[in-house]
Parts: C-alpha cells; sequence; structure tokens
C-alpha cells in the first residue's frame, strides 16, 4: 500500500552510538541524512512484505518515525513542529549496501527499493512524553532491538533543525531518526512486530522471493 499524502522521507544513519560500534562505523559529527522513495512506504497491518532473497543478507531496523504536521522556519520548536510520530522498519540489503559504498555511489539500490520503509500505527506527539517509553522490535515473537530516544546522538530537536535549515521540512514529511543496537537478519517468513511501550502498533509477515 503506497501513501500518497506522504511528501519526502528523509532517514537518519548512525544515530545510536550502539549501531555505529556494532556495524564498525565512527559517530558522525554532523546528522548523516539520506532519502527515501515514497512508493518504498508500506503500513504494517499484519500484511506480507515481499522483499527480494536473491541479493544477499537483508536487515530489518527498527526506528521511531516522526511526522511533520507543519512547514519548517527557523526557531520553531519540535512541539510546534510534530503532530505525530510512530515506530517504523528500515529494510536493507545489506551485501549490496556494502558494495555501493565502496564504489562511491548513491545507497538508493540498497536502502529505497520497494517495501522497505514500514510505518506502524501513529500517536499524538510531544517530546517529554515520546522519552517515556522504549520501541521495540521482535523478531518471531523474540525481543530483537530495544530503543529509546534519550540515548540519541542527535537530539530530535537538533534533527529538524538540520534537516529543515538544509533541505527543507513540510506538512506530510516523515523521519526515520535512527536505530539502536540489535538489528534483525531475516529469514523468509519471518513474522515482525513492532512496540510502543507495552502496545503492539504494527506486524507484518516477510517472504523473501528468489
Amino acid at each position: 500500500m503506497e501513501n500518497p499524502n506522504v511528501r519526502n522521507i528523509y532517514c537518519v544513519g548512525r544515530n545510536y552510538s550502539s549501531f555505529a560500534k556494532e556495524m564498525g562505523n565512527k559517530v558522525s559529527e554532523t546528522p548523516i541524512i539520506f532519502l527515501k522513495p515514497t512508493h518504498s512506504l508500506v503500513s504494517m497491518t499484519g500484511n506480507v512484505i515481499e522483499l527480494a532473497g536473491s541479493v544477499g543478507e537483508v536487515n530489518c531496523e527498527a526506528e521511531i518515525v516522526l511526522h511533520i504536521g507543519r512547514d519548517f522556519q527557523p526557531g520553531i520548536q519540535i512541539d510546534d513542529l510534530v503532530n505525530q510520530f510512530t515506530v517504523g522498519l528500515d529494510f536493507t540489503y545489506r551485501e549490496l549496501l556494502n558494495d555501493v559504498k565502496k564504489k562511491g555511489q548513491p545507497w538508493m539500490p540498497a536502502k529505497g527499493f520497494r517495501n522497505s520503509s514500514l510505518i506502524g500505527k501513529f500517536h499524538t506527539f510531544k517530546s517529554e512524553s515520546v522519552k517515556a517509553n522504549d520501541f521495540k522490535l521482535l523478531q518471531n515473537g523474540e525481543v530483537l532491538q530495544v530503543g529509546n530516544v534519550r540515548d540519541m546522538v542527535f537530539s530530535l530537536q537538533t534533527l529538524v533543525d538540520f534537516i529543515g535549515e538544509r533541505y527543507g521540512l513540510g506538512q506530510g514529511d516523515l523521519i526515520y531518526t535512527g536505530t539502536p543496537e540489535g538489528i534483525a537478519k531475516l529469514q523468509h517468513q519471518d513474522t515482525l512486530e513492532i512496540q510502543w511501550g507495552a502496545e503492539n502498533i504494527g506486524s507484518c509477515r516477510v517472504s523473501l522471493k528468489s
């Protein structure tokens, strides 16, 4: 299912030091930002998500996702800019990503493919309340990732200021804010669930097509 009301999908790389360490990368001094097409976006409703199984390892990363409710202006506070949030999943073709990085090529083939951006049920955003709960990714019922925005390298306010000032932010834009350690290596027929606190806000089953 495509989401026609979404304008831009911004993604933040290496925004948890635990993830950077897990992947053998240094923490950047400024946010690492990349884009995904809106055609990559799918809501998690217990549906089947088809991904390529012929490109090597497929990874899954849970992230807090912000929904922008109005146009960005310098100095705007995040509670006035963001109106909703959810937990989302960012899929990666890991071996393909390593290959394009070595060649100095864009990340699009490894990050921007169809069905690579999943979102759960949205909640009303308040900057303090979003810190109150952990978000989780469960793979076949087992907790794989646990994260909290308190542990981000760059705060949510820093991210919206950085993106808004350099690239622009407007109503309908999404920001995937980065993932903690514990990314999933997916197998055919895996069941994935995302949680906000104790609430299950989305699930899907993975189909890796050869």
